[in-house]
């Protein structure tokens, strides 16, 4: 079986992509690959910061790797918060983000919203790049109490409740991280 470490020490993470990988592969996180320290997120794009993210932990630990980098771009503020998603208000609060974000929207007719997903896979012979968008809407308001980051704010196409309001099983079964994660998955199958 194939090792392949996600540049990651999130456990939900790590089991969300563990059922979409199936058990072809033996996936690991950055601690159980031996890898310690902060990983440089220095780029203004979503793919520049994924790649180098793969890129520094392979290079340190060798096996084949995949980071994801992700970040909800909104419509009406030319894209942003994009790459500063985890601290756009300045810090990693949630409620703080998503009222900077609310606060600039303001009334705008416009509310058209996706969060983006893109993983980098790299070994010693590949490197790839796939990407994963759920289009939706943010609201007026914070609503829901589930979820995490932008959740609260953020109605995907096709629901008329925000990810903080639905359940876990119908939020990953839309995910822009399930869906860049699957375009990998059927990359892997068809190596190796």
């Amino acid at each position: 079986m194939m090792r392949i470490c996600f540049a990651t020490n999130n456990q939900h993470k790590l089991e969300e992509v563990r059922q979409i990988l199936g058990d072809r592969f033996e996936l690991i996180s950055l601690k159980e690959a031996g890898f310690e320290g902060e990983i440089p997120e220095t780029h203004e794009t979503l793919e520049e910061n994924s790649r180098e993210k793969a890129e520094y932990v392979f290079n340190q630990i060798g096996i084949p790797i995949f980071s994801d980098d992700s970040g909800l771009e909104v419509e009406a503020l030319d894209g942003k918060p994009g790459v500063h998603t985890a601290h756009y208000s300045g810090s990693r609060d949630a409620v703080s983000n998503m009222t900077q974000v609310l606060q600039e929207l303001g009334d705008s007719k416009n509310r058209k919203a996706q969060f983006r997903a893109v993983v980098t896979y790299i070994d010693k012979d590949r490197s790839e790049q796939f990407e994963g968008i759920v289009s939706g809407r943010l609201t007026h308001k914070i609503q829901g109490e589930g979820g995490f980051g932008y959740d609260p704010i953020f109605m995907p196409e096709n629901h008329e409740k925000t990810f903080a309001e639905l359940s876990d099983e119908v939020k990953n079964s839309i995910s822009h991280r399930k869906r860049s994660v699957e375009k990998l998955a059927n990359y892997l199958k068809s190596i190796f």
